[in-house]
C-alpha cells in the first residue's frame, strides 16, 4: 500500500511512496520520479521531508529498509526539490546514540544543498546548559535543504586528461580568490565556478603552462556561529558538511541544484583545454563539530556509525586533527561515504 503523510501534515493530492531500491544511496531521479535511501543503523523510523517553495513541509515515512539502508520511491518527485531526513530512534549521549526526530538533517549523500543555517538553539540536539538533555525544538526553518539533482548533463567527448604525475604542473586555486577581482570576467560570474572556465582564466592557467587545477574546498560547508556573530565568514571552506555537493556559495545560478550543472561544465570546458580538475577535499572531519555541537545531518542519523567516539565514555568524540570529530572510517559505511564520493 502506498505509505501516506503523517497526521501531523497534510498533502492534496496524496503522493504515493513505492518500495524502492536500497542502491545508490542519496536522491536519485530516473525521470520517472526520485528515489531516496538513507543508511541508519540505528534508527526506529526514518521519515522523508518534502518542502514547498513557501517552506511547507510533507513527510513520507520510508517505507522499505533492507541491510539498514532505508529507501522508498516517490513517482513525480522531479529535480529542484528540497529535502531532509527526520530519524526517529534512541537519544541517548552516555551510549553514543543522538537521535533526535525534532532536528531535519541533511542527506549525506545530497548532491545539492540550498540555503543556510540560521544559528540559534533549535540546531542544537541539547539544552544549552546540559549537554545530556535533548532539545525538542524543530529547527527545519533554520536548517538548509538538500535538493533532488537532475542526473543527466551532456558530456559530449569529454575525457579527463589524465596526465603522468611527473608531467603534471598543477595550480592550486580559491575559485573566489582567483576570480573575484578579475578586470576581464563579467562582474555577474566574478567569484563561480563558471568565471573558472572563462577564456580569460584559461588563457592564463595554459600561458603559465598549468595542466591541472586544484580548487581549494568547493563541497558544501558551513559557516560557523562564532564567525557569523562577528560578522565574518569562513573563506577556505574546512568546514564541510556535504561531501557530494558543489557549494551554491560559487554558483552564479539562482535556482536550486543549479551549482551541480554549472559546476560539470567547468569541468568539461576545462578538460576541452586540456586541464584536469582536482579537488582538495577535507574527510577528516565534519562540520558538526564536538559533543556541543550542531545535529544537523550524520550526528542525528547514526552518530556512532560516523563518528569515532571515546571508548569509555561515548558522549565525547575522538579528535585527531583539533577540528572537534574524526570520521569513524573502521565503520564500513562511513568508509563507503567517502569512498563513493
Amino acid at each position: 500500500m502506498p505509505e501516506s503523510p503523517d497526521s501531523s501534515t497534510t498533502t492534496d493530492p496524496v503522493q504515493e511512496v513505492w518500495p524502492g531500491k536500497a542502491y545508490p544511496l542519496g536522491a536519485t531521479y530516473d525521470g520517472s520520479g526520485t528515489n531516496f535511501a538513507l543508511f541508519s543503523e540505528v534508527a526506529e523510523k526514518v521519515e522523508l521531508c518534502l518542502f514547498d517553495a513557501d517552506g511547507t513541509e510533507t513527510r513520507y515515512r520510508l517505507p522499505e529498509v533492507d541491510g539498514f539502508i532505508w529507501h522508498g520511491f516517490l513517482p513525480t518527485i522531479e529535480p529542484g526539490q528540497r529535502y531532509g531526513y527526520r530519524v526517529h530512534g534512541p537519544h541517548d549521549p552516555a551510549e553514543g546514540n543522538r537521535c533526535n526526530p525534532n532536528k531535519l538533517l541533511l542527506d549525506p549523500y545530497a548532491k545539492a544543498i540550498d540555503g543556510t543555517f540560521a544559528w540559534d538553539q533549535s540546531l542544537f540536539g541539547y539544552n544549552f546548559g546540559d549537554p545530556d538533555s535533548r532539545n525538542d525544538e524543530d529547527s527545519a526553518a533554520s536548517m538548509p535543504k538538500s535538493v533532488v539533482v537532475n542526473p543527466f548533463f551532456d558530456w559530449g567527448v569529454d575525457r579527463p586528461p589524465q596526465r603522468e604525475y611527473a608531467d603534471s604542473f598543477i595550480y592550486e586555486a580559491h575559485v573566489k580568490g582567483l576570480t573575484q577581482t578579475h578586470p576581464d570576467i563579467p562582474d555577474a560570474m566574478r567569484g563561480t565556478y563558471s568565471a573558472i572556465a572563462h577564456p580569460a582564466i584559461i588563457d592564463h592557467l595554459k600561458a603559465l603552462g598549468v595542466t591541472a587545477i586544484e580548487l581549494m574546498p568547493v563541497h558544501h560547508f558551513a559557516n560557523d556561529s562564532t564567525l557569523i556573530d562577528k560578522g565574518l565568514s569562513n573563506y577556505w571552506g574546512y568546514n564541510t558538511i556535504g561531501f557530494f555537493a558543489p557549494d551554491a556559495k560559487y554558483s552564479s545560478s539562482s535556482t536550486p541544484g543549479g551549482q551541480v550543472q554549472e559546476f560539470k561544465a567547468m569541468v568539461r570546458t576545462l578538460h576541452e583545454a586540456g586541464i584536469e580538475v582536482i579537488l582538495d577535499v577535507v574527510y577528516n572531519h565534519t562540520a558538526e563539530g564536538n559533543h556541543l555541537g550542531p545535529t544537523v545531518s550524520m550526528r542525528g542519523i547514526d552518530n556512532a556509525a560516523y563518528y569515532r567516539l571515546v571508548d569509555d565514555d561515548k558522549r565525547y568524540y575522538m579528535d585527531y586533527t583539533g577540528t572537534g570529530n574524526s570520521l569513524n572510517v573502521g565503520h564500513p559505511h562511513s568508509l563507503q561515504l567517502i569512498m563513493d564520493s
